[in-house]
């Protein structure tokens, strides 16, 4: 019997999915306001870019601060539990990285998030 509670399931749960890995790691380079999301990662809908940042929000990856200006500006960083993440999107880049060398996959660079944004 399959128990679905385990540690990959919550972790897919969390953070699988198309750009929730992206969103996170732009996050990990910088806050980043919902426009730069749209220059960062072209194929993303508003609709998508919106629900996957509310899921981050709400599974505490993700800080939302509005600030009280015309017009209102909306900025996103990691939280601390966020920043705990990073380690894992840096050993992802390194496995994807060292894939691309394997399979003579043309990259445009070899990336890494930073660690600590604060």
């Amino acid at each position: 019997m399959v128990k679905y509670n385990t540690g990959i399931n919550i972790f897919m749960n969390i953070v699988g999915g198309r750009w929730k890995c992206l969103i996170l790691f732009y996050l990990s380079q910088k806050a980043t306001r919902t426009k730069e999301f749209y220059e960062l990662m072209p194929g993303i809908t508003q609709k998508v870019l919106t629900e996957q940042l509310k899921q981050l929000e709400r599974d505490g990856l993700v800080y939302r601060e509005v600030y009280k200006e015309v017009p209102p500006k909306v900025e996103y960083s990691l939280t601390e539990l966020g920043n705990s993440f990073v380690p894992v999107l840096n050993t992802m880049c390194t496995w994807g990285n060292e894939y691309a060398i394997v399979r003579d996959i043309d990259q445009d660079a070899q990336i890494c998030c930073k660690h600590d944004q604060r």
